[in-house]
């Protein structure tokens, strides 16, 4: 089955970036003069995929705004000969069927995923992380795509980070089957640095079978009270469903952190203005 519909959950805090995550939510930052989550939204259409369901969360209303027509602001560049940006922010209104839920409590990662259910219909998806830009000639998640297409099973981003960070990650362990393709066996959320198995770790970008749900229902929160996709899919892993990781080529920017998003800022501004 074809990848049709996508999941962004983008209903997290910001923490790592307070204080100006108070006021915006992190995936609005912007890097040039387009938000975060404009990258992502636009990763998913060059992926093809024509759906998109976002998980948003108390204080994310401009998000909605974003994507949105403002015919306001239309009619007042329409009328001043600004045809460039309003072709800009035409553009951005028709981009894709966006539609939104609200997780009611900030409760994990796991957590925001269970209020696509519905809207998945039974089908296999993406996931994206709201503040993961991946930068590449082919899309991060068309390459994944690729590999759902041969092996018909869940599929994790992944990419080797260094031994001192993988204290950040999901890591997992497993056998390499193909150049940047790995069976995966196991998976350990931010184990100390002398316990991990690899330095694989598992970034922003998934593909999920709809078993995800049940194992979502079933895995207990952890000691924080939020649920945890990493231990669910460890749940499936248990349960002896397959779950393969491809290496994503490309630049990733963790723009959730004041240093991937300056970094991002620096190198992809410029491809943010109007052209």
């Amino acid at each position: 089955m074809r990848i049709r519909k996508a999941v962004i959950p983008a209903a997290g805090l910001g923490t790592r970036m307070l204080p100006i995550t108070k006021s915006m939510p992190k995936e609005m930052l912007p890097v040039g003069t387009k938000p975060v989550i404009h990258y992502v939204v636009e990763e998913a259409i060059r992926a093809g995929i024509d759906d998109i369901l976002i998980i948003t969360g108390k204080g994310k209303r401009a998000i909605e705004d974003y994507f949105d027509r403002n015919f306001e602001l239309e009619y007042y560049l329409k009328e001043r000969g600004k045809d460039r940006e309003l072709r800009v922010v035409e553009e951005i209104g028709e981009m894709v069927d966006i539609y939104y839920v609200r997780q009611k409590k900030p409760l994990g990662l796991g957590d925001a995923i269970r209020y696509a259910e519905k809207h998945v219909n039974g089908e296999p998806f993406a996931v994206l992380l709201g503040d993961d830009i991946v930068t590449s000639e082919k899309p991060a998640m068309k390459q994944m795509m690729d590999v759902y297409s041969r092996f018909k099973c869940t599929v994790l981003g992944v990419e080797k980070v260094a031994w001192k960070d993988v204290e950040k990650y999901g890591i997992i362990s497993g056998n390499q089957i193909e150049d940047g393709i790995y069976e995966v066996n196991n998976l350990i959320e931010k184990p100390k640095r002398g316990e991990a198995p690899s330095n694989v770790a598992i970034i922003g970008r998934y593909i999920l079978e709809p078993e995800i749900f049940d194992a979502l229902r079933e895995v207990p929160p952890d000691s924080r009270g939020e649920v945890q996709l990493t231990d669910a899919l460890g749940l499936l892993l248990r349960k002896g469903q397959r779950i393969v990781a491809k290496e994503v080529l490309g630049q990733r920017y963790d723009v959730g952190t004041l240093e991937g998003w300056l970094r991002a800022n620096m190198e992809l501004g410029k491809r943010g203005g109007i052209q």
